[in-house]
């Protein structure tokens, strides 16, 4: 389905006030991760197994973060993430080449997502990263040894996930709730249906009205079901609207047929997603106050 099937109804949008301080501080439970000081920090290894499934024919620096004893024979690990980048990807770049003015993207991710460096931004692309820290550090100094350099004429901002206040955070490095935007969600340790939440009013709270949030939903959101099930279809329907999100769920078979691909059944944990939000942001609802 293309992106104008998602658009909702014309009529009038909803408004919503500005959220409170305390609100604000209940937004951002959940969302500070743990990480082990330790050197089996368990985000850093999943995060490191996920660069391990990237084609390099897709990703050109995803090599730099694996180790040299994990081999990067495709064929012995299940498609399900490539797809899911595959699929952010294009609907990233699609969406930017298509709608006037969208120069905002926020990525919400495991530390080690690649896409600032490698996608073909538009100039004046600001590209914001919420990420775990430490799997970010690390990262990023991989990346500057292979000589990753953000595409000329665009500004990548960090966001620590540990921040007390992500959204006021983004704000004070330059994101604009009245100016479109686009989110995507891959690789953000989320663990509970509550933390999951908390970014969904994240999103909801600074992103205009039109715009989109995709992604990839974590596995156990579909509680280990194949496809798209009735049950979760009409649960996730639920929880997107109650935070202003019309939303289409995605199973990684469609996009496997589209790309002339075929999945086995156990490939098929989790969702993907493209959401559009319905209410104004908390920047158009103060504007029209």
């Amino acid at each position: 389905m293309g992106l104008a099937a998602l658009a909702p109804a014309v009529g009038p949008a909803i408004v919503r006030l500005p959220l409170t301080s305390a609100s604000k501080k209940l937004r951002n439970c959940g969302l500070r991760a743990k990480l082990n000081d330790e050197g089996d920090d368990p985000l850093l290894q999943a995060a490191i197994n996920r660069a391990s499934l990237h084609p390099l024919f897709v990703d050109q620096y995803a090599g730099c973060f694996v180790p040299d004893n994990v081999p990067m024979d495709m064929g012995r690990y299940p498609r399900r993430y490539c797809l899911a980048t595959k699929f952010v990807d294009n609907k990233l770049l699609t969406t930017l080449n298509d709608r006037d003015g969208l120069r905002q993207v926020v990525l919400l991710t495991d530390g080690m997502d690649t896409r600032p460096y490698r996608l073909g931004w538009p100039n004046s692309t600001l590209i914001f990263d919420v990420s775990p820290e430490r799997v970010f550090r690390m990262a990023a100094k991989k990346l500057e040894d292979v000589g990753a350099k953000i595409p000329k004429g665009c500004l990548f901002l960090r966001v620590p996930l540990e921040s007390s206040d992500i959204q006021q955070i983004l704000c004070n490095k330059g994101f604009n709730g009245n100016r479109p935007s686009i989110w995507a969600l891959q690789g953000l340790p989320l663990m509970t249906l509550g933390s999951f939440e908390v970014v969904l009013s994240i999103v909801s709270n600074l992103a205009m009205k039109g715009c989109l949030f995709l992604g990839e939903l974590p596995a156990w959101v579909t509680e280990a079901e194949a496809g798209i099930k009735s049950s979760t279809q009409a649960r996730m329907e639920k929880i997107f609207m109650g935070n202003g999100f019309r939303v289409e769920l995605i199973s990684y078979s469609e996009v496997a047929a589209k790309l002339g691909r075929e999945l086995a059944p156990r490939d098929y944990e989790g969702l993907l997603f493209v959401a559009e939000q319905l209410r104004f942001s908390d920047d158009q609802a103060r504007t029209l106050l």
